[in-house]
């Protein structure tokens, strides 16, 4: 399947999706959508870890509920997040009596996760499957920069990590499909600086979603949405005019969770949002229900990834990027 579109004979189909959100992203543009927020960023813990990991345990749980399902329908999780070894995720999912693959695909966890998931159902392994990611602001910020306490000055192309997890679960059930994946590749373009993700990010973007539009056929006015997530402002620029540069034009129904989930200019988020809840959190409150409504017809969903670990950074290391892309469609009639 090298450099191959899989094309899924057994479409899985969203069954649910559940958002929680801190108190940051419940003031944004799309406060109002999202399930549940937290005016505590700690989420009642004593410490940023564990408040994502309850991030999560809230996310899948509230997931469940809404599908109808119990945790003893579900085959396998998938789960991932931007903390060493996952452990929002591993601590996060302990209640839940389900086999557990850990994922890191940093920003494209969601994407990556829901992409797994429909493969192992597509090929009659799994009939019903969990995708859960999250990120949090504080957890970040002290493992890939600096501690809060610091105070250290945010450059202009930074973006701000969303605190955030979104959860699926996946199945028969549902009107939204997903139809085809397009998993990406590793790309290095020799970017090392940790405050601006949108350049390192951009690139893999970039190679994923052309070799989609080079073996489909299709172009970018085939669809009603292509969502990136998360390049943020400065990634979103270069996405659009290097892509312009091969002939490839999606300035008109482009958009990018982590332009979607704050308001710049009010909220001080420099090029905007980023991190793993970012755009499972944006796909499961505003993307994913447009598509239930049969508002969106056809969406790419390109999910973006920074694979840097902090040892890397401190080494002086550039950094690789990931993009895999998830086809959704409306199948509600």
């Amino acid at each position: 399947m090298k450099d191959k579109i899989i094309y899924l004979a057994r479409e899985p189909k969203i069954s649910a999706c559940y958002t929680v959100v801190g108190s940051k992203e419940s003031n944004g543009p799309l406060g109002q959508l999202f399930d549940e927020h937290c005016d505590d960023d700690k989420f009642s813990k004593d410490s940023w870890e564990k408040a994502e990991s309850e991030m999560q345990k809230r996310a899948f749980a509230g997931a469940l509920k809404k599908s109808g399902f119990i945790d003893t329908d579900v085959d396998i999780l998938l789960a991932g997040d931007l903390l060493n070894q996952c452990v929002g995720s591993a601590y996060g999912l302990l209640d839940f009596d389900i086999p557990y693959l850990g994922l890191y695909g940093a920003c494209s966890t969601c994407a990556e996760g829901l992409a797994i998931g429909a493969c192992l159902y597509s090929g009659n392994i799994i009939d019903l499957y969990g995708a859960v990611t999250s990120s949090h602001y504080c957890s970040s910020e002290r493992q890939f920069r600096y501690p809060l306490e610091y105070g250290g000055q945010r450059t202009p192309t930074a973006q701000w990590t969303t605190t955030g997890a979104g959860a699926y679960v996946v199945g028969s059930e549902g009107k939204v499909a997903i139809s085809q994946v397009l998993f990406g590749k590793a790309i290095d373009m020799g970017i090392t600086d940790i405050n601006n993700m949108g350049a390192a990010m951009a690139p893999a973007a970039i190679d994923t979603i052309t070799r989609y539009f080079e073996e489909t056929g299709h172009s970018p006015k085939d669809f009603d949405l292509i969502v990136t997530g998360d390049l943020g402002y400065e990634g979103s620029e270069i996405l659009k005019d290097l892509l312009l540069g091969k002939g490839i034009d999606i300035t008109n129904n482009h958009t990018d969770c982590g332009l979607m989930i704050f308001d710049r200019e009010r909220q001080d988020v420099h090029a905007g949002g980023s991190g793993c809840g970012c755009s499972a959190v944006v796909m499961g409150a505003s993307v994913i229900p447009r598509i239930e409504r049969g508002e969106l017809k056809k969406v790419l969903f390109i999910g973006t990834g920074a694979l840097m670990s902090p040892m890397t950074l401190f080494q002086g290391g550039s950094i690789p990027a990931i993009a895999h892309l998830v086809r959704l469609e409306y199948r509600g009639e």
